[in-house]
């Protein structure tokens, strides 16, 4: 995940370009819940490395505020994305923070992801060209960045779905390649325990 935020950082360096119709079709499908939650399933396939690295955990997005990303397996830690800063928390203690009145860029990443796991794919045109194909309930969508060095980078983004982004995976330059799956999606404030409310 970590070397994901890096990519991220990145992101924030590439110009913004008009929505084309595909975007625009596959967009209409989205829902666009103030709340969504659910579980997610990553695995990482690193270059020289046999064994899969697995993890999972919960996330939250919530519109205007922000994302939370709790790994419960196979170590427990949180990451939280807001507009003004990225706080990493291990065992309830704060690992990391970067806050946006020193870190400027912090809120371009928290803008990146929420794209991402919300499939707003109009804003994602402002980093990546966008090749996406719809039927009447499924979508698929090939990110590919439009900077040269952004695209040594980060390499290539594949977002699937329906109403909501089910799939993403990320082929990285070098090789390395991650996929995360998201399922038991559910939406409205009850989709948040307590616990992760109370992070927002």
């Amino acid at each position: 995940m970590k070397r994901f935020f890096l990519c991220l950082l990145l992101l924030a360096a590439a110009a913004p370009t008009l929505a084309n119709e595909a975007v625009a079709k596959i967009q209409a499908m989205l829902a666009k819940p103030t709340v969504l939650c659910g579980r997610f399933d990553q695995s990482k396939q690193l270059v020289g490395i046999r064994k899969t690295l697995a993890s999972n955990g919960r996330f939250c997005v919530v519109a205007g505020k922000g994302v939370v990303w709790r790994t419960l397996q196979p170590f427990p830690n949180t990451l939280r994305l807001t507009r003004d800063e990225i706080v990493h928390l291990q065992g309830g203690r704060v690992a990391l923070r970067l806050d946006a009145k020193t870190e400027p860029t912090v809120r371009l990443i928290n803008s990146v992801l929420f794209s991402l796991l919300a499939g707003d794919l109009a804003q994602l045109e402002g980093w990546f060209e966008v090749d996406g194909k719809a039927d009447a309930s499924t979508w698929q969508v090939s990110l590919k960045a439009r900077d040269p060095a952004l695209a040594k980078a980060v390499g290539s983004i594949w977002l699937a779905g329906g109403a909501y982004v089910k799939d993403i995976r990320i082929k990285e330059a070098g090789g390395d390649q991650t996929s995360i799956v998201f399922s038991a999606i559910q939406t409205g404030e009850a989709a948040m325990t307590a616990e992760e409310a109370a992070l927002f």
